[in-house]
């Protein structure tokens, strides 16, 4: 499933923004195709031009509900809702969600999660994580109160002041599946217990704002990262 809802405020037009010279969405969608992963992948969007791109890359598009394309509108019904109307299709075993915002995913990445999730019955989702840099980390973090700053969490600052002292905490990487029967009872896209599969840091790059647009574009120019050969989509 490729979440691809359209009316981006950070960056108009935001999935299918130009990422050196290509649909920003086309990368990730290329990295599931070349995966050969996937029985169908499917975009869920209200959006037209959106839509028109997804069929240029040879990926079925799935017409998203008006209530499930607002701002405070979740992944997860959006998923849901459009398991609940496969009628009497049988619904897929496992669900990957491919965002068109982590243009660094690639196949290995996928393949690597999936395999993880199929040999482990008890899982009922994977993940791919990064490791938190030791900056952002989650006890270094500040809070504000007026002009004045202070430790979000002082007492786990205080007895880990450094990085050695510090446990690793991961932030989500840029793919994630869940198996169905899971999902659809209630329990999210991340249902527990969720394996984690750890990926390199640029791999996990998420363009959110113009900022990391720009970065994403750094990140290529410096070849930081092997992705797929990019082909634009072709006229729908």
């Amino acid at each position: 499933m490729v979440p691809a809802r359209g009316g981006s405020k950070s960056i108009p037009g935001k999935n299918v923004a130009p990422l050196a010279g290509v649909p920003l969405i086309a990368y990730a969608v290329g990295a599931a195709v070349a995966s050969g992963r996937f029985a169908r992948i499917v975009a869920s969007t209200d959006d037209a031009a959106i839509a028109e791109c997804c069929r240029g890359l040879g990926i079925e598009v799935d017409d998203r509900p008006d209530h499930l394309a607002t701002d405070e509108a979740d992944i997860t019904d959006a998923v849901m809702d459009w398991v609940s109307r496969l009628g009497g299709a049988a619904p897929p075993a496992v669900i990957g969600l491919i965002q068109p915002t982590n243009p660094f995913l690639v196949p290995s990445h996928i393949g690597s999660a999936l395999d993880a999730l199929a040999a482990d019955p008890a899982a009922r989702s994977v993940q791919t994580v990064v490791t938190v840099p030791h900056i952002y980390h989650a006890w270094n973090q500040r809070e504000r109160t007026g002009a004045y700053v202070r430790f979000r969490y002082p007492d786990e600052r205080t007895k880990a002041p450094n990085k050695q002292a510090k446990p690793d905490f991961f932030a989500l990487g840029n793919f994630l599946a869940v198996r169905t029967e899971a999902l659809m009872a209630g329990d999210g896209l991340r249902a527990e217990p969720s394996i984690g599969i750890d990926i390199p840091h640029p791999y996990g790059l998420d363009v959110d704002g113009p900022d990391d647009l720009r970065l994403a574009e750094a990140v290529l120019a410096a070849g930081l990262v092997e992705l797929p050969e990019m082909s634009a989509p072709r006229d729908a």
